[in-house]
C-alpha cells in the first residue's frame, strides 16, 4: 500500500512520433515509460504464430510470429489440454507439446532485448483495472502487495462467487488496485474481459497465421488502467487528443480517476517542471552523485549489471566507520530510485563499501529494501556475501533507459574508452613498415586525428625518422578533422 504522507503524480508528454510519461513521488521523478511509434512494446500483444522450430535439448521452441526475429516459448509456458502449469522436472518432452508447422496463440511477456527475439507464452492473460483474466489457467490469485489477510480472503471470495456466476472454468489474478473494491467493479471489470477474450478467439479463427491478433493499450491509456493508484493525485497530459481519448476511458471504465485528469496548457514544457528531463540526462549517466560527496558508478553489460559505491569526497565528522556507514546508506536509496528510473533488470550486484560492523551491514541492507519495496518489478535481494557483496535481481520485462535512449558509440564502438594518441602513433609505425614491406611507393601519407599529428611532430618526432631511415621512405602527415582519436589511414603514393 501507498504511504499517506507520498503524493504522487504522472506527467505525460506527447509528441507526433513519442509518448513519454514520468511517475513522481512527492515532487522527485521515480520511472520513466518510453514509447515511440515506429517501435512500440510488443509485452501483452497476442499473435497468431507458427513454430519454425523445436529445440529438444532446451525444452523450448522458436515461433514465427510475423516480426524480423522469431520469438521464444519454453515448455513450461505451453498450456497443456487440461490446463494449469507443471513442476520444471514434470514438465513433458517439448516434441509431446508442439512440432514445427504448428499453429498456436501465444502472448509476448519480455519484448525483444539486445539480439534475443521476444519470450512468449501461450497462457493468455488479460488484463482489466482490477483483474487480469486467465482464460487457460485456473485458481483465483490477489496480488502479494494487498497485505491485509482479511481484505485477500474478502476478494478471493467475491472473484471466486463470479467465476462460477459465469459458469467460467477459467482462472484470475486481483490487482492490486482492487484493494477495497465492491463486487460490481469486479463484475463490470469480468464482464468487459469475458467480451475481449471471445473477440480475440474470433480473431483468432479469422485471421492468417504470423499476424497480429489483439494489441494492447497505447502507453496513455495503460498508465490509466496500471498506475494510477489511491496515492496518485494528478495525471497531466500535454496534448489535448491525448487527453479527450484518456477523459473518455477514465469514463467509461475508471470514473473515479476522472476527477484527477488534467489537461496540461501551460507554455513551459511539462518535462520541465520538477527537472524531468535533467533527471533523464543524470540517468543516462555512469556516475551518480550523493548529497554527501560520495558517488555511485553504474555498469550495465550483457550478462548484469554491477553498481559500486565510493565515499568521493565525504569524510564524515567523527570516524571512518561513520563516513561509510553513512554514504552506503544514502547510496542505498540512491540505488533503489536510479534502477527504478533506469529500468535495470537481470542480475544485479552492488559493492557497497566495506564496513567493519555487523550491525552497520544489516542497516544498509534494510534500507536497500525498504527503499525497494515501492518498486512495482518484482525483485530478490540476498544477504551480504562473504566478499562483502550485495545480490540481487530485478524482472526484466522491457528494455533499459538507456537501450532506449542510446547506441553504441561509434568511436569506441561500445567499449567506453578509444586508444590514446601515442598508442595510435606506434600503430601508424607498423603499418607504414607492413606497407613497406608489401608493395613499393615513394611517399606514405599517414591521415590521422590532430591530437596523433601533434604527437608526431613532437614527442613521437625522432620515432618518425626512424621509420623513415629503416624503410627508405618518406612520411608525410595530414590531419583529418573528421577522424576520431583512434582512427587514421596510410595512403601510399
Amino acid at each position: 500500500m501507498n504511504d499517506v504522507s507520498t503524493k504522487e503524480e504522472i506527467l505525460i508528454n506527447v509528441t507526433p512520433s513519442e509518448v513519454r510519461a514520468a511517475l513522481l513521488e512527492n515532487g522527485v521523478l521515480q520511472e520513466v515509460y518510453v514509447e515511440r511509434a515506429a517501435r512500440r512494446g510488443l509485452i501483452s500483444n497476442i499473435y497468431k504464430g507458427r513454430v519454425s522450430r523445436v529445440l529438444p535439448g532446451m525444452q523450448a521452441a522458436f515461433v514465427d510470429i510475423g516480426r524480423e526475429r522469431t520469438a521464444f516459448l519454453h515448455a513450461s509456458d505451453i498450456s497443456l489440454n487440461e490446463g494449469g502449469t507443471v513442476a520444471e522436472n514434470d514438465l513433458p518432452n517439448i516434441r509431446d507439446l508442439t512440432r514445427e508447422g504448428d499453429e498456436l496463440l501465444v502472448q509476448v511477456v519480455k519484448d525483444p532485448l539486445g539480439k534475443k527475439g521476444a519470450r512468449l507464452t501461450t497462457f493468455i492473460t488479460l488484463p482489466a483495472r482490477n483483474l487480469v483474466l486467465m482464460p487457460k489457467s485456473s485458481g483465483t490469485g490477489i496480488s502479494a502487495r494487498i497485505e491485509d489477510e482479511s481484505e485477500r480472503e474478502r476478494l478471493r471470495g467475491l472473484v471466486e462467487q463470479l467465476l462460477v456466476e459465469h459458469e467460467l472454468g477459467c482462472g484470475a489474478i486481483v490487482r492490486t488496485v482492487a484493494e477495497g473494491a465492491e463486487l460490481d467493479a469486479l463484475r463490470d471489470d469480468l464482464k468487459y474481459l469475458m467480451r475481449l477474450w471471445e473477440v480475440v478467439q474470433q480473431r483468432c479463427s479469422n485471421k492468417a497465421v504470423k499476424t497480429l491478433i489483439h494489441e494492447d493499450l497505447s502507453l496513455p491509456l495503460r498508465v490509466l488502467r496500471d498506475m494510477v493508484t489511491t496515492g496518485v493525485e494528478q495525471i497531466l497530459v500535454d496534448s489535448e487528443a491525448d487527453f479527450d481519448q484518456m477523459h473518455e476511458f477514465a469514463a467509461t471504465f475508471l470514473p473515479e480517476v476522472t476527477p484527477k485528469l488534467e489537461h496540461y496548457q501551460r507554455r513551459r514544457p511539462i518535462f520541465d517542471l520538477h527537472g524531468i528531463e535533467d533527471e533523464i540526462q543524470k540517468a543516462l549517466q555512469r556516475n551518480i552523485s550523493l548529497k554527501s560527496g560520495g558517488y555511485i558508478i553504474f555498469d550495465q553489460t550483457e550478462a548484469m549489471t554491477t553498481i559500486d559505491v565510493n565515499t568521493g569526497a565525504y569524510v564524515g565528522h567523527r570516524n571512518l566507520e561513520e563516513t561509510i556507514y553513512k554514504t552506503n546508506l544514502e547510496a542505498a536509496v540512491a540505488i533503489a530510485r536510479q534502477l527504478r528510473l533506469r529500468n535495470l533488470g537481470g542480475i544485479i550486484i552492488i559493492d557497497f563499501i566495506d564496513m567493519e560492523e555487523e550491525e552497520h551491514r544489516d542497516s544498509v541492507l534494510r534500507a536497500l529494501e525498504e527503499a525497494m519495496a515501492r518498486d512495482h518489478a518484482r525483485h530478490q535481494i540476498t544477504p551480504v556475501s562473504p566478499l562483502g557483496l550485495v545480490e540481487m535481481t530485478r524482472k526484466r520485462t522491457r528494455e533499459s533507459l538507456q537501450h532506449i535512449l542510446c547506441e553504441d558509440c561509434p568511436s569506441c564502438i561500445g567499449r567506453g574508452f578509444i586508444m590514446t594518441a601515442e598508442t595510435v602513433c606506434f600503430e601508424v609505425f607498423r603499418e607504414v613498415i607492413r606497407q613497406a614491406r608489401q608493395f613499393d611507393f615513394d611517399e606514405a601519407l599517414v591521415l590521422a586525428h590532430q591530437d596523433v599529428i601533434d604527437l608526431l611532430l613532437d614527442e613521437q618526432a625522432s620515432g618518425l625518422a626512424d621509420i623513415e631511415e629503416q624503410t627508405g621512405k618518406s612520411i608525410r602527415l595530414q590531419t583529418e578533422a573528421l577522424y576520431v582519436q583512434d582512427q587514421f589511414d596510410v595512403v601510399l603514393v
